[in-house]
């Protein structure tokens, strides 16, 4: 066992009473990283039994998917049907685990329910997430593949293929979530994407209803949309992009008065607060009963990459939210985070802090 290990277990030995936090502070890591050693050992049979314990309060629980995201970029003219020369990179993804990286490197804590294969993919995900979410409620299957998505890009960037793995999470149903239930109780909120099954989302609407803790919905693609519920009652964040709107509401959305139709539909499903991402033209909210609001996108310098804006802008929202700050403050932070990791080469920018966003905010 590594020296942290050997610690942690005379810490037990010593004081089995000790709390997580007691226990992270004292061996100077994270609580997230804390816990995944606690599995770990767990596992390896070196801690046996379970005290009984309150649920850990203030916690944000993040359910969905967790990827390894592939890039091909063929060197020169695309030719089918034959090999392409390529350069090859590989980056860590899945909304809901963007999401909880994003809410980790802003000081929250947040754990990751998904389900995922035992294999080396699994393993990158693990290594790249584990300093900033608590991993412990993840369920490893053993004739299951880790999600990943595979995208070829000829050298003007343009997409040419892709091919998506994510049978893996037809296997997060409700039975994942009620065996991990007693880790939601206390939860500050919690966020669900749609990589999962529609009734895993029916039955987390519920179980929020029934115990009145915030809850945020992200869409994850247009096809997705079917997983939704019927209604959106229960649904304090409804966060999603133009074209999802439009597949739910109906509504073609080209002119301000588009988007305001839109958001009433949404408040009509029964959402509390409704963001529509437009990209480069702004973003349309509602909060409640209030007038619609819209905001200008921020100038980016140079977009480096997409991928993840999305899941930045939603983790800085709930970040700003969960710090009682106002609906069109909260929306600005959102916007900063997303400019900021599209002039970055990462999927979650590294430089992320809470003290880093509060002074990104300062220059608006």
């Amino acid at each position: 066992m590594k020296e942290r290990e050997l610690k942690l277990l005379q810490m037990i030995r010593h004081n089995p009473y000790l709390s997580q936090q007691e226990m992270a502070e004292a061996l100077h890591i994270s609580r997230p990283t804390l816990a995944n050693i606690i599995s770990s050992l767990i596992r390896e049979g070196r801690i046996v039994g379970r005290a009984y314990v309150l649920p850990e309060e203030n916690s944000i629980v993040a359910i969905g998917g967790a990827n390894v995201d592939r890039k091909y970029h063929v060197q020169g003219a695309v030719a089918l049907g034959t090999s392409n020369p390529v350069s090859a990179t590989h980056s860590i993804g899945g909304v809901a685990r963007n999401i909880a990286e994003n809410l980790g490197r802003l000081e929250h804590d947040v754990q990751l329910v998904t389900t995922a294969g035992k294999d080396t993919d699994w393993q990158w995900v693990y290594e790249a997430s584990k300093a900033y979410m608590n991993l412990q409620n993840v369920e490893q299957l053993e004739h299951c593949a880790t999600g990943s998505y595979t995208a070829i890009v000829d050298d003007e960037g343009e997409l040419v293929l892709a091919a998506a793995n994510m049978d893996v999470y037809d296997a997060l149903l409700p039975q994942v979530i009620q065996r991990n239930e007693s880790a939601f109780l206390n939860a500050s909120c919690i966020i669900v994407d749609l990589n999962c099954p529609k009734e895993t989302v029916q039955y987390l609407q519920q179980f929020v209803i029934d115990r009145s803790i915030p809850f945020v919905v992200v869409p994850v693609s247009g096809p997705k949309m079917n997983r939704l519920p019927s209604t959106l009652k229960g649904v304090t964040w409804f966060i999603c992009n133009r074209e999802e709107a439009e597949i739910l509401t109906n509504i073609s959305l080209e002119t301000p008065l588009d988007f305001e139709r839109a958001l009433q539909a949404l408040r009509e499903k029964g959402a509390e607060n409704i963001v529509i991402t437009a990209g480069a033209k702004g973003v349309y909210g509602r909060r409640k009963n209030e007038k619609p609001i819209f905001l200008q996108s921020l100038h980016v310098d140079h977009v480096q990459d997409v991928t993840g804006a999305g899941d930045a802008f939603v983790a800085a929202v709930i970040h700003m939210w969960l710090a009682d700050a106002t609906f069109e403050r909260a929306l600005q932070a959102g916007l900063m985070n997303a400019k900021k990791t599209l002039e970055s080469t990462n999927t979650v920018r590294k430089e992320l802090t809470k003290k880093q966003l509060k002074i990104e905010l300062e220059e608006i």
